[in-house]
């Protein structure tokens, strides 16, 4: 057993360092995941009303692209167009390249102009979660059996009172119960 135990503390060592980034990494992203409901970690987004300048139509029939290409440079937005449509008979709605947009309230001029841009480290970092690729389906499964290996090596590294056998084992138990109670109870 003592050499079960010596070759325990080489592999645990050195896997352990070998996938301590990995670990921290997904530890970040996971804990943004868990967080969508309070911050949005893929796209920032921002909102502000424009009054828009000059004269435009009340009329959604007459909102052509060219009418709104042309107050889209009130905003800086004209380069950018995509399409536009009128949701109802008072407001028309604008599509702006990389997922903005701007809905104009035709009877004031009043628009919202919503700018949305994707946060480029912390959604690269969310892909991770997503299985971006076969390679990292590979890279995840070594990772998932190193991480068996260093959890198995471990609880046979230490002996005694603090081991398997002892309180060791009493914070495995509970480490298993507390997700599987968490499971049941919700």
């Amino acid at each position: 057993m003592s050499r079960v135990r010596k070759w325990s503390r080489s592999i645990h060592r050195d896997l352990s360092f070998f996938f301590s980034g990995v670990l921290l990494l997904y530890a970040v992203s996971g804990s943004m995941l868990n967080h969508k409901r309070d911050f949005n970690s893929d796209y920032s987004i921002e909102r502000w009303s424009v009054q828009l300048q000059g004269e435009y139509p009340a009329s959604v029939a007459e909102w052509d692209k060219a009418t709104v290409v042309r107050h889209l440079e009130e905003i800086d937005q004209a380069g950018n167009y995509l399409k536009h449509y009128a949701p109802d008979e008072n407001s028309v709605k604008v599509f702006i390249r990389g997922g903005s947009t701007l809905v104009v309230d035709l009877r004031t001029g009043q628009a919202e102009f919503e700018s949305i841009h994707r946060r480029p480290l912390l959604s690269s970092l969310n892909r991770m979660h997503y299985n971006p690729s076969r390679w990292w389906t590979i890279f995840s499964d070594v990772f998932l059996v190193s991480l068996v290996t260093i959890v198995l090596s471990g609880l046979v590294m230490i002996k005694g009172r603090k081991g398997l056998w002892g309180r060791g084992g009493i914070e495995l138990l509970a480490g298993i119960l507390i997700p599987v109670l968490f499971i049941f109870l919700t």
